[in-house]
């Protein structure tokens, strides 16, 4: 073989690594190619992400049926008259009270109507008890109702009332 000079040869190999270093390097070429891949595929997840959220989330057409509101059903408790108590030095005082009963079902009529005794029983205890001082204000007649509401629907168990309402309420 015939030698070459050592300056040829360090050519071709500066050569062959040029050579071969563009090869192992991209091109600028491709590499742009593929950060528009990596955007353009990443800017496809975000809006078919938001399209997807807003078209679950949006408001939905639905047909409103109108809800027919129960009529209200109410049932009169007779009239009660009681002495309140009170200390031994004082005037007897008394306590007229008329309520009404308000019934989640016209249903519950007859059966209230046949535990009447019961609920007057529960009224008549409860209100010789209380003191005229009890009787005080806004917020003695709410806890008194809340109490009468409590007390009949212990006595129609298991059937329940909404609420027992005042018609009239004298003190004497």
């Amino acid at each position: 073989m015939a030698s070459k000079p050592k300056k040829a040869e360090a050519e071709e190999e500066v050569d062959a690594e040029a050579e071969g270093g563009a090869e192992a390097a991209p091109s600028k070429g491709w590499l742009s190619r593929k950060m528009m891949m990596i955007v353009g595929a990443s800017a496809l997840v975000v809006i078919g992400g938001g399209t997807g959220y807003f078209m679950l989330s949006g408001p939905k057409e639905t047909k409103s049926v109108p809800v027919q509101a129960k009529p209200a059903v109410f049932l009169d408790v007779p009239e009660v008259l009681v002495n309140l108590s009170t200390a031994a030095n004082e005037r007897t005082q008394y306590l007229k009270v008329k309520v009404v009963l308000e019934l989640p079902d016209a249903a519950l009529t007859p059966q209230i109507q046949t535990t009447m005794p019961r609920v007057m029983d529960a009224f008549q205890t409860y209100l010789r008890e209380l003191r005229p001082t009890d009787l005080d204000g806004s917020a003695g007649l709410y806890r008194l109702k809340e109490e009468l509401t409590r007390r009949v629907n212990a006595a129609i168990a298991p059937s329940r009332i909404n609420a027992v309402l005042f018609k009239e309420i004298v003190v004497q």
